[in-house]
């Protein structure tokens, strides 16, 4: 769906290589090898992203590094658009239905940009009423796929209410993260009462 949006499968290539590993450095051959395109259309779309300054470049000896301005103002809304067609993201999408009554389903983008979670962390929220096992196997499947861990938290609406109106400290915390929503609308999600 995103090339449709950005019209060039090299570009949403290199754009989900630097902005889902946005503490990593990548120079250009590597850039070629990783997205499977050309050279000279590798160095077409690195220049054009940083002429819009989404990514940053330095020259070491005698490669050139690129990595994705964090701070750049795209950056947040491309983070949660790519969220969906890759990793957890997409998986909750792909199994929404199946999933069952999901409402809500939200990744912090905290875990988005690479932190490695505490127990504390919640990575993945969801609201509804959740077929544990397929969630379960899902999450297993992207651990084992990523070698990363992932914190989730499942409730249901009324719980997910009461415990909003009790002003939990549990979902206080996830409600104050920046976060991307993979399904239901976020105004909703937030003024749920």
């Amino acid at each position: 769906m995103l090339q449709e949006l950005l019209v060039s499968e090299v570009r949403l290539k290199i754009l989900k290589l630097l902005i889902l590993n946005p503490d990593k450095s990548y120079h250009v051959r590597a850039i070629v090898r990783a997205v499977g395109a050309e050279i000279n259309a590798v160095r077409r779309e690195l220049l054009n992203l940083t002429e819009i300054s989404l990514l940053r470049k330095r020259q070491s000896s005698n490669r050139i590094y690129y990595t994705v301005d964090t701070s750049h103002i795209f950056y947040s809304d491309l983070l949660a658009l790519l969220s969906k067609e890759e990793g957890i993201g997409a998986k909750v999408i792909q199994h929404t239905k199946e999933l069952g009554d999901l409402k809500f389903a939200v990744l912090a983008k905290a875990f988005l940009r690479g932190r490695v979670s505490s127990p504390l962390d919640v990575d993945l929220f969801l609201v509804g009423n959740i077929k544990m096992d397929l969630l379960e196997q899902i999450i297993r499947d992207f651990q084992h796929e990523e070698g990363r861990e992932i914190n989730y938290s499942v409730m249901t609406e009324e719980e997910f209410r009461h415990r909003k109106r009790s002003n939990d400290q549990f979902v206080n915390r996830f409600l104050t993260q920046s976060r991307a929503m993979l399904v239901g609308d976020e105004e909703k999600f937030y003024s749920m009462v």
